[in-house]
């Protein structure tokens, strides 16, 4: 199909995102590609290995494309968003436990859906040129394809911070918080590709791995640690809004005042929740709860129309201010969807 290449390359299997355009946005075909392919090659003895990567050197995957789900949505189709997000999940957990190696090259941006694509592989590559996140709560959702259960295994409060500001992490705070592995310098991308196409062995990424620049995240651990262990919402922002001085703490107020309110207090239960999870399905099945009626109860519409339709960076938000979502509206959020609820 035109959005990806699927390919056997000797006794590798080749997925490369082919949407340049879009940021390599993931949309269903694109999707059912990839999954299918993983089925077959599952149980193919002649592969020994998965890579994944993309086209262009702006982005890995920028995330799914949300602006189809509101359209779709906008008509009365809400089956559309629903069944792309169970289906969409149901692949995440594929990759996190897939057999063979899967290894993800997340060159450039790497945000939402391409993290889902690429943070759950058993071996993850950035470049100089990563950009990973996980903004969802700025478009009224939640950090899905299994962000929950990654932002809970980052170190310290850093699950908090990067969930609830959506901060971008480079090449080294990725590897920091858990998003990534190693570090390849984008030229030498090419090389490390032919070399596994050779010899499948995945000690051949060790040797064109390099140190990466040196990120922010390390050096404000004590501090995130600090002001992300509030108890709830409010303390946070409180301790925030007391404190000057740092750049991110700067950037991550203005994230924190223009976000979602009903998206940030369900993202900081779900990841502390997620810390005791012991199987990412667990996780994504909570997220589905959420991202399921997100599009009549949540703000995702409003979100979308925001960023990417009318472009105004200017949301409405039903519920405007932190201290205007009650425990109640999380708690309705997250509840069971019964008949509905996400299976693997």
């Amino acid at each position: 199909m035109a959005d990806i290449q699927v390919r056997v390359e000797g006794r590798v299997g080749r997925l490369t995102l082919d949407r340049p355009q879009a940021l390599n946005a993931l949309n269903r075909p694109m999707m059912e590609a990839i999954d299918a392919a993983l089925v077959r090659w599952a149980e193919d003895d002649a592969i020994a290995m998965v890579i994944i990567d993309a086209v262009g050197d702006r982005a890995f995957c920028a995330g799914g494309d949300i602006a189809e789900l509101y359209h779709r949505t906008k008509s009365g189709d809400l089956a559309f968003s629903r069944d792309f997000w169970r289906d969409e999940y149901r692949m995440n957990a594929r990759i996190k436990n897939y057999a063979k190696p899967y290894i993800a090259i997340m060159d450039g941006i790497t945000m939402g859906g391409g993290v889902g694509l690429s943070a759950h592989a058993s071996y993850r590559v950035v470049t100089e040129r990563s950009l990973v996140a996980m903004p969802e709560c700025a478009i009224g959702l939640i950090p899905d394809v299994g962000g929950t259960f990654l932002l809970a295994q980052a170190p310290g409060r850093l699950g908090e911070y990067l969930g609830l500001t959506g901060a971008r992490m480079g090449a080294d705070d990725a590897i920091l918080s858990g998003f990534a592995d190693v570090y390849v310098r984008s030229d030498g991308v090419p090389a490390l590709i032919d070399a596994l196409i050779a010899e499948p062995n995945v000690e051949r990424i060790d040797t064109f791995a390099t140190s990466p620049p040196a990120g922010e995240l390390l050096a404000a651990r004590e501090a995130i640690d600090e002001l992300f262990r509030g108890d709830d919402l409010p303390s946070i922002v409180d301790g925030l809004a007391a404190r000057e001085g740092s750049d991110w703490i700067g950037k991550a107020k203005k994230s924190l005042q223009k976000a979602c309110p009903l998206s940030l207090h369900a993202t900081l239960r779900m990841v502390r929740e997620a810390r005791d999870m012991a199987r990412l399905e667990e996780a994504l099945s909570m997220e589905y709860r959420y991202t399921w009626r997100s599009l009549e109860q949540g703000e995702f519409m409003e979100g979308i129309r925001a960023a990417v339709i009318d472009k105004d960076r200017e949301p409405r938000w039903a519920q405007p201010m932190i201290g205007d979502v009650a425990a109640a509206d999380v708690e309705a959020m997250l509840a069971s969807l019964n008949q509905n609820e996400l299976t693997f």
